[in-house]
């Protein structure tokens, strides 16, 4: 999808994908550590982790990149991150707090509750 983006493509999926994510490098890492991290998310069939907790594991290597390392696959995630994000957003709940929709957001690098 993402693999021959022109400069100004790039920009705008950097632009989306730095304002979905909202959690530092460091941040997400300390999330991931967490069971709740680890408790939420669909597992693929064989696989121990979920889609989202790889997507996190993902997302900090794409944040400690320079721009000019980001490959074509790293756009072609940043825009299944923005997407994702955009899309479970959407669906908030009543309840946020602790729920399971928090804490998958979270592991694709999206904290709700920031302002």
């Amino acid at each position: 999808m993402a693999t021959n983006l022109d400069e100004a493509q790039k920009k705008a999926v950097r632009q989306d994908f730095d304002s979905v994510v909202n959690m530092s490098a460091s941040q997400l890492e300390k999330w991931l550590k967490t069971d709740e991290s680890k408790a939420v998310g669909q597992v693929k069939d064989g696989d121990n982790e979920s889609i989202g907790h790889k997507s996190g594991e993902r997302i900090i290597d794409i944040l400690s990149k320079k721009t000019s390392d980001l490959s074509a696959n790293d756009y072609e995630h940043m825009s299944k991150v923005i997407s994702y994000v955009k899309r479970h957003s959407a669906q908030r709940p009543a309840h946020v707090a602790d729920s399971n929709w928090e804490y998958s957001l979270k592991n694709w690098g999206h904290d709700p509750d920031k302002k």
